[in-house]
């Protein structure tokens, strides 16, 4: 029965800390900005541009690329007579 009363404790003190960070970032204008997240999606992606590859890096398609072969690959279903 003791250790009701010891998790019954926990909890309420894990429950006014959870309340505490809330209020401590409502104080803080963490939620604030309403407008910005709604119109993020709407903003064209060529304003933040990727970093440009560089030319001399290795090509990227797999060493074994049996399985898209035209004649029939082993992976293709057909059989070779």
């Amino acid at each position: 029965m003791s250790v009701m009363f010891l998790l019954i404790i926990l909890s309420i003190i894990f429950a006014g800390g959870f309340l505490g960070a809330f209020f401590w970032a409502v104080r803080s204008g963490q939620f604030d900005d309403k407008y910005t997240p709604a119109m993020r999606i709407l903003l064209d992606e060529t304003a933040n541009p990727e970093p440009k590859k560089e030319k001399n890096h290795a090509p990227t398609t797999p060493l074994n690329n049996t399985s898209n072969q035209k004649n029939g690959g082993p992976l293709d279903g057909r059989r070779n007579v």
